[in-house]
């Protein structure tokens, strides 16, 4: 029963709608109607501007973050539990649905891009930080959001497996999972980034 609980608390963690709360709230848009209609922190920056959407990043890393944290204190494993690498698996997949398919804003979330990283601070802290210096590189160079992410994220099981390895096989399986999981919902910027016609971050303030 607190395995599902837990579970079922990461997804409702995830499900927080961190850009369409700030956007309402303090600036009466939906950011799911504006730009790319996302509602994540990169169509908040985009739409609402950098002081709105950092406070919306930091949050949606963090609600990944504390999922995965959350699973041990909640059931108590035992030292050497086998169930409890399955469990934070599922804990952290419910997370990242969770932002993507959101239950309190109509199930239209993010592409969960900062909901995975903080899952990957949770469980591989040095492969985390070291895709999250990748996408910093490589946004600053291109200012694509999407390019950065998608290369992180693509980077990341090449990062555990040869670099960080996890200590057990459902995390190779998780990290493989990121590099299949973010193209998917990248697949429209894939397609810009393509014909050339992905937008740019800007760093002017808004």
């Amino acid at each position: 029963m607190m395995i599902f609980v837990s579970i079922l608390v990461s997804y409702m963690i995830g499900s927080i709608p961190t850009a369409v709360w700030v956007g309402r709230k303090f600036y009466g848009i939906d950011v799911r109607t504006r730009g790319s209609g996302n509602a994540g922190a990169t169509n908040t920056i985009r739409v609402l501007g950098w002081k709105a959407g950092i406070p919306v990043l930091l949050i949606d890393v963090f609600k990944g973050l504390v999922a995965v944290l959350l699973v041990d204190p909640m059931i108590q494993f035992t030292d050497g539990d086998p169930v409890k690498a399955y469990v934070l698996l599922a804990a952290s997949v419910a997370a990242v649905l969770g932002h993507t398919f959101p239950l309190w804003a109509g199930f239209k979330g993010g592409k969960g891009v900062a909901t995975l990283l903080g899952v990957g601070f949770g469980l591989f802290p040095m492969a985390a930080l070291v895709a999250l210096l990748i996408f910093i590189v490589v946004f600053a160079v291109t200012r694509y959001v999407s390019l950065a992410s998608l290369t992180a994220g693509i980077s990341f099981p090449f990062l555990v497996f040869f670099i960080f390895p996890a200590n057990h096989w459902i995390f190779y399986v998780l990290a493989v999972s990121v590099a299949i999981f973010l193209p998917i919902t990248h697949r429209k910027n894939i397609l810009r980034l393509i014909q050339g016609t992905e937008n740019k971050i800007s760093f002017r303030r808004k």
